[in-house]
């Protein structure tokens, strides 16, 4: 998912582990999508019915796709440094639209295995695609521009959350799409449908700062300033977390819950909205997201560098995880019994609401899964290195 097009004599290892840490841990979401069985009857991040495990599975991934999208926007930046302002605004566009077209065809086929797309499914790729083709379109008015617009998106969207919807059903369509889908679903026919999960502008305010932040790695800029002022932000945005969570006024459409019970405050202060990021979700992911990057500024052991394989092709990882997922998903749907006429559920084939292993299972599959798509992964990011067709540049 990263735009850079850069080998990996010049890439920056601190970013390519985080990117393939956040890879490895969003596969153990989608695994226990797949296989847990609670996944589709049951609401992991539920003070009232979760449990500790089954709260940390879930909650752990919410640290993935605004770390997906502030790294593609900071990405966006490195590789503009070898382009016109033409050239990189026109790459971001056609990339955008590109990773659009490979969410419908390509990754909601992966999640459904249902050739009739009954149910198109726009999740991140969809996020990241249309964020791209607004950073193109802002990135050729200036640097400033791109900045300040995404801290105005980051902070300000939740005030949507204050005003009811418009009451016109196109004004309230176009409301939910870009700025408070929490899953909203349109209906293209009888029976196919969109499902709009990742609300675009907040996201693309999640793009247009980590944009900002790619200012810090140009070539000259001192590593040692660039460390303090990843350190410096991102506690001062933890900070913001905790305050405004703390506050419990603004930051989130759902007010923190209050519990006579310790265990479920704890839970219910963590539990913020994703869908779409509320600036508190922002906050409590990115915070530490910048922290992690001005530590490993200059780690290099045996973990970071199989993390950073994962890092250097994420495009590849994430389109042939859920492809493989759903792959064993089919082979454990026979295996334990299961017959043709409980293929077709909605959205996803062969996942009937009840099946699933618990979460000591759950976790086997998602370390094979990950063990599995390593030498994948670093023969690709091996022939990325030693080849230059134009095609590689949008993978």
């Amino acid at each position: 998912m990263n735009a850079d097009n850069i080998t990996l004599s010049k890439r920056i290892l601190s970013i390519d582990i985080l990117r393939g840490l956040v890879m490895i841990i969003m596969a153990l979401d989608h695994t226990r999508d797949f296989f847990h069985v609670g996944a589709m009857t049951g609401d992991p991040l539920n003070p009232d019915t979760t449990t500790g495990l089954l709260f940390f599975t879930r909650w752990i991934t919410h640290f993935c796709a605004p770390t997906f999208v502030f790294l593609s926007g900071l990405s966006a930046y490195l590789s503009a440094q070898n382009k016109t302002a033409a050239q990189a605004s026109s790459f971001l566009l056609k990339r955008g639209l590109w990773l659009i077209l490979i969410e419908i065809v390509v990754i909601t086929f992966g999640l459904t295995f249902n050739p009739a797309y009954n149910f198109i499914i726009l999740q991140v790729i969809w996020a990241i695609g249309t964020s791209m083709i607004f950073l193109g379109l802002a990135s050729r008015i200036s640097y400033k521009i791109v900045l300040i617009t995404g801290l105005i998106l980051v902070f300000g969207h939740n005030f949507f959350n204050l005003f009811p919807a418009p009451a016109d059903s196109n004004g309230g369509l176009i409301l939910k799409i870009f700025f408070t889908a929490s899953g909203t679903v349109v209906p293209l026919s009888a029976n196919h449908f969109v499902g709009v999960f990742y609300a675009i502008l907040p996201w693309t305010g999640v793009m247009f700062v980590g944009y900002g932040v790619g200012a810090w790695y140009r070539k000259g800029y001192a590593a040692d300033h660039r460390q303090r002022n990843l350190l410096i932000v991102g506690l001062l945005t933890i900070f913001v977390f905790i305050s405004l969570r703390l506050v419990n006024i603004y930051g989130d459409p759902v007010p923190r819950k209050e519990y006579h019970d310790f265990f479920k405050n704890v839970l219910t202060f963590f539990n913020v909205n994703k869908y779409p990021p509320s600036l508190q979700y922002i906050a409590m992911t990115l915070g530490p997201a910048m922290l992690f990057l001005a530590f490993t500024e200059k780690l290099s052991n045996r973990f970071t560098r199989i993390t950073s394989v994962y890092g250097a092709v994420p495009f590849f990882y994430y389109v042939l995880h859920f492809y493989l997922l759903h792959t064993l998903l089919i082979v454990v749907f026979f295996a334990t019994g299961h017959n043709t006429k409980e293929i077709v559920q909605v959205p996803f084939l062969f996942r009937p609401a009840t099946f699933g292993f618990s979460l000591p299972i759950v976790y086997l599959i998602w370390l094979c899964v990950v063990a599995t798509l390593y030498l994948p992964c670093r023969w690709f990011k091996r022939y990325k290195e030693t080849h230059r067709q134009w095609w590689l540049r949008y993978v």
